[in-house]
């Protein structure tokens, strides 16, 4: 069996070593196996005829039952073209070819029954079928039915292995491993799901009778992938809080429940309060916490991530607070002073600015243990940085850190700190489970009690009057304004360019000294971003024309409009993002998405989905549909996977099954050691010991 199956592509009836370089250099197809891997795109219908008279109702590929009756050349050069008339009961078609033309007239024949499968085009107002393919009736009834068609690439038609070549190939492939393909699964997962064999699979998929059996066969092998992507996960995160023992914070003492009695400025959300449960939990199990907390802007992370710093500073502990950059690090370490300020804690800020005299202070202070909790940025990362004892790191938009940057944290102490990553960018529920399988998810889906939805209205170009006067208005009443451009790096002269047409465009439009206007872009040194940056925050500017660059940090209450020019440009992750640094404050906000007049529907469906809704996840959802899992998650990511069948965006029902299903296993027999999992062991440990560790990517 694997020695069929691990057989080299060239070997196989009608592939030969030419070929056979071009199927691994194309496709990465090496052996059996690898062809058997290499799925249909979609299945061509070959068990209804049509008729002539009503080619005008189809509108995609058809297939046609009938003889030629004419055989003809036309035209001259480059204008050559052979046309064949053919016929059945109820009319005439013609039938076009622009190439091949020799080798085609050769093969066809005048008066005998053909079977026709084309799609119809109209050529000179009149209907045709150009390219078609044809088969002489009596050879047919092997290919009635559904019909795989392959991916192929150019380099691979020139080979003759074009989708029907390819599928060739397969057909030649799949008489040969009958019997040849044991079941990887163990009886009672096929059993339970009710999956047809791993055999049936292979068989239906590439060769099946009807829409049935093609279905069972996707769904069989999509669960079986996920399935064992999901169990490789659970199991690196078993193995890593096995390794990786974390301290007990046992205590919910007097800092905390001070705090959290006398402090909090406002009534936490059920939502806060469960993730506070679950974050609790790991800190009673002696396990090292590993936790991604998500949550939309404005949702509330950040004091759920003071709560949890605080119990550890009731267990004996220091905290870490480490941001992306300078301006939310200080805007962090403002608001938490605020809202500890009446508790016996000590804060302090360290960034690459911070003074050398202060810094000595610091280093002294995190040494001795007198500073309860620090806040920064990369700085934190140096190994000058030393704590007495760090119990507890939070990241913030975790994103924006590297692995190996995250790893020092870990390294402060001789037993690594828990660990709670957060994010403001919603992760659709499959990819969170696949792509950070190896952490523990938490969620805020829901924000705080006054926070007023901000509205969304697109605007077209013509709008832009309109939008001069709103701008007027909203500053008249004491508002600030952002307006974002966006700055792609392929044409960053262009977009460099427009956003200083922008600029000269608004000052133009709100002349100085009534208002005051700041531009903000990545060209800027950070020193220059920063001061500018801060003239909107104190509010010595109206109006803030950027980049993305404030896509994460600044918080400005009293900034009520986001304008976000050419926002067809923008992803809706992005969109989203940038929304969310208006409605910080008690004032109604508003953010004015600005396009062309001509958007494709792609885009037209980011408009309408920012316009319907504020909920992250639900955009998360959509944005996963537009684009996939690759470009959402970044390309490094994306590698990860591999998935050949499966489809993140669209299985999210089998995703759910196949974690759920390998949950279940591990909770049982954690190390797969029962007879009943002996395929599952054998695999995971191939699994395991091929491929790197993914959870270093979370």
């Amino acid at each position: 069996m694997t020695d069929l199956l691990s057989t080299p592509i060239e070997f196989l009836k009608g592939v030969g070593p030419q070929r056979a370089a071009t199927l691994q250099t194309e496709l990465g197809i090496y052996t059996f196996r690898d062809l058997l891997n290499h799925f249909p795109f979609r299945y061509q219908d070959r068990s209804v005829f049509h008729d002539i008279r009503d080619i005008h109702l189809v509108d995609n590929y058809l297939q046609l039952k009938g003889k030629i009756t004419y055989i003809g050349e036309t035209g001259t050069g480059r204008h050559r073209k052979l046309v064949a008339r053919f016929e059945d009961q109820t009319g005439t078609v013609d039938l076009i070819w622009f190439q091949g033309i020799q080798w085609v007239k050769a093969n066809l024949s005048i008066g005998v029954p053909y079977v026709l499968f084309g799609r119809p085009k109209v050529f000179n107002q009149q209907w045709t079928i150009p390219h078609p393919e044809l088969s002489k009736w009596n050879e047919q009834s092997p290919e009635l039915g559904l019909q795989a068609m392959y991916p192929s690439t150019e380099k691979l038609n020139v080979k003759g292995l074009h989708a029907k070549g390819i599928g060739k190939l397969i057909q030649t492939l799949l008489p040969q491993i009958k019997h040849q393909i044991p079941e990887i699964l163990p009886d009672y997962i096929v059993a339970e799901h009710h999956l047809i064999s791993c055999e049936q699979a292979y068989l239906h998929i590439h060769a099946p009778k009807n829409e049935v059996e093609y279905k069972q066969a996707r769904y069989r092998l999509k669960f079986e992938e996920l399935f064992f992507l999901q169990l490789e996960l659970l199991l690196r995160k078993e193995i890593r809080s096995k390794k990786m023992k974390g301290f007990v914070f046992s205590e919910l003492g007097t800092i905390f429940n001070r705090f959290y009695n006398e402090y909090l400025p406002f009534e936490l959300t059920n939502a806060q309060k469960r993730v506070l449960k679950e974050i609790r939990k790991d800190f009673l199990h002696g396990e090292h916490m590993n936790r991604l907390l998500q949550g939309d802007v404005g949702s509330g992370k950040t004091l759920v991530a003071l709560l949890t710093i605080l119990m550890g500073i009731d267990n004996g502990f220091q905290g870490a607070l480490m941001a992306p950059t300078e301006i939310l690090a200080t805007q962090h370490y403002e608001s938490l002073k605020e809202l500890v300020k009446d508790l016996p804690i000590q804060l302090a800020l360290l960034t690459g600015s911070t003074k050398k005299a202060r810094r000595a202070e610091i280093h002294q202070g995190l040494q001795d243990g007198s500073i309860h909790i620090l806040i920064g940025t990369h700085a934190l990362l140096e190994d000058v940085v030393q704590f007495k004892n760090l119990g507890i790191v939070v990241i913030d938009e975790q994103h924006r850190f590297g692995v190996a940057q995250r790893s020092k944290m870990w390294g402060k102490n001789a037993v690594p700190p828990h660990v709670l990553i957060m994010t403001a960018t919603p992760i659709p529920r499959t990819l969170a489970m696949t792509f950070y399988g190896d952490l523990d998810v938490s969620v805020i889906d829901e924000l705080p009690p006054g926070r007023k939805p901000i509205q969304t209205i697109h605007r077209r170009e013509n709008h832009r009057p309109k939008l001069l006067q709103f701008i007027q208005e909203q500053i008249q009443l004491g508002r600030q304004i952002y307006i974002v451009y966006p700055l792609i790096q392929e044409s960053e002269k262009l977009d460099f360019k427009n956003l200083e047409e922008g600029f000269d465009m608004i000052t133009d439009a709100f002349p100085s000294p009534q208002y005051q206007v700041s531009m903000v872009h990545g060209k800027l040194k950070p020193a220059d971003k920063e001061a500018e940056m801060q003239r909107f925050v104190r509010a010595e500017t109206q109006i803030m024309v950027a980049t993305t660059v404030i896509e994460v940090g600044v918080n400005v209450p009293n900034a009520s409009v986001m304008v976000i020019e050419s926002a067809e440009r923008f992803g809706l992750s992005q969109l989203h993002q940038l929304r969310g640094r208006v409605g910080r404050g008690a004032e109604k906000s508003y953010c004015i998405l600005m396009t062309g007049e001509k958007l494709s529907k792609e885009s037209m469906k980011r408009m309408e989905t920012m316009v319907m809704t504020n909920d992250g996840f639900q955009i998360s959802e959509v944005d996963l549909q537009l684009r996939g899992p690759g470009d959402l998650m970044g390309t490094q990511q994306s590698g990860v996977l591999n998935l050949k069948l499966a489809d993140l965006a669209r299985d999210g029902q089998i995703v759910t099954l196949a974690r759920e299903t390998a949950r279940a296993i591990l909770d049982k027999d954690p190390d797969l050691l029962s007879p009943e999992n002996i395929l599952l062991n054998q695999r995971m440990r191939q699994v395991l010991k091929s491929r790197p560790n993914w959870g270093r990517i979370a």
